[in-house]
C-alpha cells in the first residue's frame, strides 16, 4: 500500500500536464502518519508521501558527477513518473525506489497507479489530509 496525500498527488497531476509532451520524474519524500495534526486510521510510523524535491534542483551536479545533491540524505525512497504516451505501469526506463507513482494522460487521479521496484502494481490510497507544517528555527 502506498499512501499519498490529494494536495502532493493534485501538485504532481499538474506539472505532468504542464510538462506534456515531455515525461517527468520527481523525488517524493514522506511524512510518518504520526506526526499530522489530523488523526490518519494508520500506525504511526506508516510513510505518508507529502512532498516533493524539484526536478531541476541539483541538476548541473548530477550531470557532471553523477550525484543528487537536491535530495537529502535518507529522504526520496519514493518517485513520480508520468508516461506522456502511456503506459499506466512501470518501464524499465523509469528510476526505481522502493515505490513509484506513475501518471498517464488525461492527469487526473482515476489515470495514476503505484507500483514496486518489482513492477508489481500496489494500491495506491489518496489521504484527504494535510502534512504537519514545517518551520525554520536558529534551534
Amino acid at each position: 500500500m502506498v499512501y499519498i496525500t490529494r494536495g502532493l498527488l493534485d501538485a504532481l497531476l499538474e506539472m505532468a500536464e504542464a510538462e506534456e509532451p515531455s515525461p517527468v520524474s520527481v523525488v517524493l519524500a514522506s511524512t510518518p502518519a504520526g506526526e499530522f495534526e489530523s488523526e490518519l486510521a494508520l500506525e504511526d510510523g506508516t510513510p505518508v508521501l507529502t512532498h516533493f524535491y524539484f526536478p531541476d534542483a541539483s541538476g548541473s551536479v548530477a550531470a557532471v558527477f553523477g550525484v543528487d545533491l537536491g535530495t537529502p540524505a535518507g529522504r526520496g525512497r519514493a518517485r513520480f513518473v508520468s508516461h506522456p504516451q502511456g503506459p499506466l505501469e512501470a518501464t524499465r526506463e523509469d528510476t526505481f525506489a522502493a515505490a513509484v507513482v506513475v501518471a498517464v494522460p488525461p492527469w487526473d487521479r482515476s489515470s495514476c497507479a503505484a507500483f514496486d521496484r518489482n513492477d508489481r502494481e500496489l494500491d495506491l490510497d489518496v489521504l484527504d489530509s494535510e502534512p504537519p507544517q514545517e518551520t525554520l528555527s536558529d534551534d
